[in-house]
């Protein structure tokens, strides 16, 4: 009896691990996506895991996952997005905004806030 639950927990640490790698890659894929419709470049082309939580939802118990990643439209100055994974499907996602419109006047600040999942 054991061993059998031995097995049972590396079976869940390795499905969990698994489940992570494939949580990472999707959250890499959307921060590209979101990156590319902004017109900006993708730095360091990672994301980072910034916590994760369990999140009861109609469907049942999912693992909510906060990644941050930087961007730049310069090449040059650094920015940050954020993104939240529900399982694995994409429930929220934040890019920080530039200092200056267009026309060089700053912003009103209305895409400005904290990211909050």
């Amino acid at each position: 009896m054991d061993s059998l639950g031995a097995l049972l927990v590396v079976l869940l640490v390795s499905w969990l691990w698994l489940n992570t790698l494939r949580a990472r890659e999707l959250a890499l894929a959307q921060a590209r996506r979101a990156c590319q419709r902004a017109d900006v470049q993708l730095l360091d082309q990672a994301v980072a895991l910034r916590g994760m939580a369990l999140v009861w939802t109609p469907r049942g118990v999912r693992l909510r996952r906060r990644y941050r990643f930087e961007f730049s439209s310069d090449g040059v100055e650094r920015r940050t997005g954020q993104l939240a994974l529900l399982g694995l499907r994409l429930e929220s996602l934040w890019l920080e905004p530039d200092d200056t419109n267009p026309d060089g006047g700053p912003d009103d600040g209305a895409a400005r806030g904290r990211f909050e999942p």
